[in-house]
């Protein structure tokens, strides 16, 4: 009987004593990994990159924070460079795309769609002309670039709308063109945002 009233304190002794050290554990855990590493982190993040660790924030002439070098957006004026098509409408919380396979009769439709709006907007560029990332869709839906040849098949309609001559246009693109990364890896392409920055400025020189 006295055995057996000993066993059974020592098993509340000892179930007692592991519940008190998964607790501290747990809020050892929730310090280090909850606050301290964020904190640590984060700090560190903003006294090295500080741009990068604050969203690669791109500024206007006037100081105006107008969008990510990192995020595509959409530009209703025609007289600014288009980026590439995106079916989330460059939601950032919404990443993805439909994935739809080439003989999918949406996507057939969204190309169609695509191309009658590209030659209603630009009839000085025939379909043939037209560089395919125009439209098309990034795997993210969130892709901030289009490849040179992009940017220079909308000179002609920017020109006319804007009365900028043609090759200060060309200019303007080949001076906010990328290369390779490392010299290596991945292709040139063009930040639309970052160029139609330029744009603007261009436009009160």
């Amino acid at each position: 009987m006295k055995t057996t009233v000993t066993t059974a304190v020592d098993e509340e002794k000892w179930n007692g004593s592991l519940w008190g050290v998964a607790l501290r554990t747990s809020l050892v855990l929730i310090v280090l990994c909850g606050i301290a590493y964020p904190l640590v982190s984060t700090g560190l993040a903003q006294l090295i990159f500080p741009n990068q660790a604050s969203g690669s924030m791109l500024k206007d002439s006037t100081g105006k924070v107008v969008g990510s070098e990192l995020i595509g957006q959409s530009f209703t004026d025609p007289s600014f460079f288009q980026g590439r098509v995106s079916s989330i409408d460059y939601k950032a919380e919404g990443s993805g795309s439909n994935n739809y396979a080439p003989s999918n009769p949406e996507l057939l439709k969204r190309v169609q769609a695509s191309i009658a709006d590209w030659q209603k907007n630009n009839p000085d560029v025939p379909v043939s002309e037209l560089p395919v990332d125009l439209i098309t869709n990034s795997g993210s839906g969130l892709d901030p670039h289009i490849t040179p040849e992009s940017a220079k098949a909308q000179v002609p309609r920017i020109s006319k709308l804007r009365g900028v001559s043609a090759d200060e246009l060309d200019r303007l693109v080949e001076r906010n063109t990328e290369g390779r990364d490392l010299g290596v890896f991945g292709e040139k392409r063009v930040n639309v945002l970052k160029l139609n920055l330029a744009l603007s400025e261009l436009g009160k020189s």
